[in-house]
């Protein structure tokens, strides 16, 4: 079905992948912007979901919020990740069901793949072997959500669609060490052992696996397009297309923020998955490509860090 216009819930609003998509729709009046915050919605709350949509109507729904964390917020909280996740895709497409919404855009993540899965990562490699251990849990929540998504479609006729983004960066990410993902915790921890004048940092694993990361910008980009070009039950991949190290983003992220020091590896600590690079064909197919250069978007995502230290999560 296409949808080019209408009121379009963006759940997540205040996250990561939110505020891009926020960013994407600021010049785009045929779309009327709904967002909630957390205190005002709960989406793991099926009755005030459910009252939120019979209230709001929605046209289209952007299924960005989630529970989401790096290897160690995962691997330490793994019941956190998988019901909370579950509970909200659960609540939002139940809803988006009931009310008659138009279209669903359900994102969901790279670590739904097996862990063995050949590179790069086809879309019909889903459920041909086991996840990577540390992401299971969020990972087979994402996956309910893609099954729930097909459900509709093939059960009750929705147009619900599914993407899957590869590993995002950029403003208004999550810093904190403990929690957040690889990119904006290196950027952290560069930035303040240079403040310190540290003369090494300790960085977990070897540095050896790489993976493929996304610009948020692009992809809230790719939603648009997706939202408006997209209609079928088979999942699509996002992604540039390319991938790099950790050990070689860590000295690209180094040389951005300007630290001098000496850069460890706690080979004791897990790696996670060796390799993530997904198979972008059809997305270009499509008509769609990612835009922004690995240096560039890192460029820029300090810049934000430096200029929200103040407000940023850390």
């Amino acid at each position: 079905m296409a949808i080019t216009g209408g009121k379009l819930f963006i759940t997540g609003h205040r996250g990561l992948v939110g505020r891009a998509l926020l960013r994407y729709y600021e010049d785009k009046p045929q779309w009327q912007i709904i967002t909630r915050t957390r205190e005002e919605l709960d989406l793991r709350d099926p009755h005030a979901t459910d009252a939120f949509f019979a209230a709001e109507k929605p046209d289209a729904v952007i299924l960005s919020a989630a529970k989401v964390g790096g290897i160690k917020a995962s691997y330490t909280h793994p019941v956190d990740f998988l019901l909370d996740n579950l509970q909200i895709q659960n609540c939002v497409l139940s809803a988006a069901h009931r009310f008659e919404t138009k279209k669903v855009l359900f994102l969901g993540s790279t670590c739904i793949y097996p862990k063995a899965a050949e590179i790069p990562i086809r879309e019909d490699s889903l459920m041909t072997g086991p996840m990577e251990e540390t992401n299971a849990p969020y990972g087979v929540a994402k996956i309910a959500g893609i099954k729930l998504c097909q459900g509709y479609r093939h059960q009750h006729g929705r147009d619900f669609i599914c993407a899957m983004p590869a590993n995002l960066y950029g403003p208004y990410d999550n810093f904190d060490p403990e929690h957040s993902h690889v990119l904006p915790s290196l950027i952290r921890r560069f930035h303040e052992a240079r403040l310190q004048s540290a003369p090494s940092v300790t960085l977990w694993g070897s540095g050896n696996p790489k993976r493929e990361f996304l610009f948020v910008d692009d992809l809230a980009s790719a939603c648009g397009f997706l939202l408006e070009n997209y209609s079928s039950p088979d999942i699509i991949n996002v992604g540039c297309g390319w991938d790099v190290s950790i050990r070689e983003a860590a000295e690209i992220i180094r040389g951005i923020v300007g630290y001098e020091g000496e850069i460890r590896w706690d080979t004791t600590q897990p790696d996670g998955n060796p390799r993530r690079l997904l198979d972008v064909s059809r997305m270009e197919k499509l008509g769609w490509k990612a835009r922004t250069d690995f240096r560039e978007g890192v460029a820029r995502t300090y810049q934000w860090f430096l200029e929200n230290r103040a407000t940023a999560r850390v």
